[in-house]
C-alpha cells in the first residue's frame, strides 16, 4: 500500500506538471482544462486553484449518483491542481508556434505518461471519471455519450469565458489515449505480477475507465 499510495502521489503531482506544460504552450487545451482556464480568466483565481476547487464541485456531483469515493478521487483533488499551480511559474510561453507546439506534445506525453502512473495504483478513480461511470451507472447511458456530454459541455462553456481551444485541443483528443494505452502497462506492478505467477487467483482492484488527462 506504501507503494501505491506513493505512485498515486507521483503520478498525480506529475499529471498536475503536464498541464501546466501544456497550458502555457497556448495552442489549445483539453475541455476540462480549458473550463478550469476560463473560470480563472473570469474569477482571477489560479488555474491551478480553479482545478481544484472543479474537482472537489464534481465529487458533490456524485452524491445523487451513488458513487463513493476512493483514497485515489481525494488525492486526485488536492494534489493536481495544486502541482499544476506551481509549476506555471517556473514556465513560459516560447516565441515561436513550432515551439510552442513542441512544447504541448511534451505536455501531452507527462500527462498521458503520469496518467499510466496514478491509474495503475489502483486507488480510486478521479472525480471526473467518477461522474462519467456515476452517469452511465445511474442512467445506462453508455460512457462515450456521458463523457462526450459533459466534456462538450464543459469545452463550450470554458471556450466562452475565455479559455484557449484551439490545434492542441484536437491533438489532445487524438494522441492522449494511445499514450495512456502504452503507458499503463509500464506501471501497473499488479498486472506484471500475476503474469508472472500465471494465475488469475486473486483478482486486482479495479483500474478507472479513463484517464482524467485534463480534466481539470
Amino acid at each position: 500500500m506504501t507503494l501505491r499510495l506513493l505512485q498515486l502521489i507521483v503520478g498525480l503531482a506529475l499529471f498536475g506538471a503536464g498541464c501546466a506544460v501544456m497550458v502555457d504552450a497556448g495552442v489549445g487545451l483539453d475541455p476540462w482544462t480549458v473550463f478550469s482556464q476560463g473560470v480563472s480568466e473570469l474569477t482571477g483565481i489560479g488555474i491551478g486553484w480553479v482545478v481544484n476547487l472543479t474537482g472537489f464541485v464534481v465529487l458533490l456531483l456524485w452524491i445523487p449518483l451513488r458513487q463513493k469515493p476512493g483514497i485515489g478521487t481525494v488525492a486526485n483533488i488536492l494534489v493536481v491542481g495544486t502541482a499544476m499551480q506551481l509549476t506555471l511559474p517556473l514556465l513560459s510561453t516560447p516565441d515561436s508556434f513550432v515551439l510552442q507546439l513542441a512544447m504541448f506534445l511534451a505536455g501531452v506525453l507527462l500527462v498521458g505518461v503520469s496518467s499510466g502512473i496514478y491509474i495503475s495504483a489502483r486507488l480510486g478513480p478521479g472525480p471526473r471519471d467518477g461522474l462519467m461511470t456515476g452517469l452511465n451507472a445511474r442512467f445506462g447511458w453508455p460512457i462515450w455519450a456521458c463523457r462526450l456530454g459533459v466534456e462538450a459541455s464543459v469545452l463550450v462553456i470554458g471556450w466562452l469565458l475565455g479559455g484557449t481551444v484551439g490545434l492542441g485541443t484536437v491533438l489532445f483528443a487524438v494522441l492522449i489515449g494511445p499514450v495512456v494505452h502504452v503507458s499503463l502497462p509500464l506501471f501497473d506492478r499488479e498486472q506484471r505480477r500475476r503474469r508472472s505467477l500465471g494465475t488469475a487467483a486473486r483478482p486486482a482492484p479495479p483500474m478507472q475507465v479513463a484517464p482524467e488527462a485534463g480534466r481539470r
